[in-house]
């Protein structure tokens, strides 16, 4: 038997409603606060993450599917939403664009070759925001009050934001060095990747999984202490609009995240969900006004957040948190010979076409099989064909929750649906 790849997943039935629930809400969320919809390819030329997410992140040096197709072209499975999302903005130019800034959302799968384990996979799919052309600090709070309002009217409760800042150019070139300083000492107490780390990206010893619970790393230098002025203003701009937007929030300096084109607001954003552990966090994300300039376009602040869509779901689960999902149908329309079955399908598809939710048979069942078939799919209503009642002009209609019948006339089917059923 041929089975899926290891760290990928079927989504189907009861799971494939929740997901489609799921991500009908962040489209509805998404169109109160304005953001365009945007659908990047699957996989783009190496460069693209290479040079965007960072050479020394672990997702480049570890975990992207890099391949050469026929072209000899140097490609790579997207293994982020950000990258590919400016890359667009750029080779699109909307910087040109009249409405400013550009305010973007995807959701789609994300490919990294990771050890599979509970919430993280090798095939995933995250939802995310991206801002392109604000500087503004008011933005930044608007991105994170999207998540935070997604994920509480899904039903999650303790839903709390951890900030910090990593500060400008000049701010961040002084905390390395005072990183490597302190680090320098006492590398060969950490891991071969912490070790590398260390001249090529010192932050990233911060956001280390294997040295977590090191002594070293729990009593590094904190960036806040390494803030110039105009980042430290800007800081405290943030956590006012924060305080204004009612979210609710701690500042955490030992929030770096893992990805090299972050610069001043960073943040992750949790739910209190059982069985999850001590890493409730379920978005995350942060500011990257370089990255549009690092991929060849011009200077542009920006920022976003993403979401892992999968690992939402299972906290939603977790939580028992039971989703308004309609998996009822309006009707089902019923028939016994041939004849029948001709109008049960142009009939079908009449209603169908109408607005309505409708099926009928189509393996062959008799009518106790079919009456069966309905209450499986929780129809509402049953439409009875008979050949008689046809020639008649009328179509026998059954509530099938208080089981009353009417004969209702062929020319007002649909009518009596509606009043009905709306």
């Amino acid at each position: 038997m041929i089975t899926k790849p290891k760290g990928t997943y079927d989504i189907y039935g009861e799971e494939a409603k929740k997901w489609h629930y799921v991500s009908a809400v962040v489209d509805e969320m998404m169109s109160r606060y304005n953001y365009s919809f945007i659908r990047t390819p699957i996989f783009e030329n190496t460069e693209v993450f290479h040079r965007g997410v960072g050479d020394t992140t672990d997702i480049v040096t570890k975990e992207t599917y890099d391949f050469v197709d026929r072209g000899k072209r140097n490609m790579t499975l997207r293994p982020e939403g950000t990258a590919g999302v400016v890359r667009s903005y750029i080779e699109n130019k909307m910087y040109g664009d009249a409405i400013q800034p550009v305010k973007l959302y995807y959701n789609g799968t994300m490919y990294r070759y990771e050890r599979p384990q509970s919430g993280r996979d090798r095939e995933l799919t995250q939802f995310g925001v991206e801002v392109l052309g604000s500087s503004d600090p008011a933005i930044d709070a608007e991105v994170i009050s999207i998540p935070v309002n997604i994920f509480k009217l899904l039903g999650l409760k303790g839903v709390k934001v951890n900030i910090n800042s990593l500060g400008d150019t000049e701010s961040r070139n002084n905390y390395r060095e005072a990183l490597i300083k302190y680090f320098k000492p006492n590398i060969k107490c950490l891991c071969e990747d912490c070790q590398e780390r260390l001249e090529k990206n010192p932050l990233r010893i911060l956001d280390c999984k294997v040295d977590a619970d090191n002594e070293i790393l729990k009593n590094a230098p904190v960036m806040l202490d390494y803030l110039n002025e105009e980042s430290k203003n800007r800081f405290e701009d943030v956590q006012n609009y924060l305080d204004v937007l009612d979210i609710d929030y701690e500042v955490n300096p030992k929030i770096v995240r893992g990805l090299d084109y972050y610069c001043h607001t960073v943040f992750e954003i949790e739910a209190t969900v059982k069985d999850f552990g001590a890493n409730n966090v379920i978005a995350a994300g942060g500011r990257y006004d370089n990255l549009v300039t690092n991929l060849g376009g011009p200077e542009t602040p920006g920022i976003g957040f993403a979401c892992g869509l999968g690992r939402l779901v299972m906290a939603l689960d977790k939580e028992e948190i039971k989703l308004p999902i309609n998996d009822d149908i309006d009707a089902f329309v019923l028939y016994v010979n041939e004849t029948e079955k001709e109008y049960a399908v142009a009939l079908t598809q009449d209603l169908r076409l109408q607005g309505f939710r409708v099926e009928t048979e189509w393996t062959g069942r008799n009518l106790k099989g079919q009456f069966k078939q309905a209450d499986r799919l929780k129809a509402k209503y049953l439409i009875i064909l008979n050949s008689e009642d046809l020639v008649a002009g009328e179509i026998q209609v059954k509530n099938n929750l208080t089981k009353d019948t009417e004969m209702v006339k062929e020319s007002e089917i649909d009518d009596y649906l509606d009043l009905n059923l709306r």
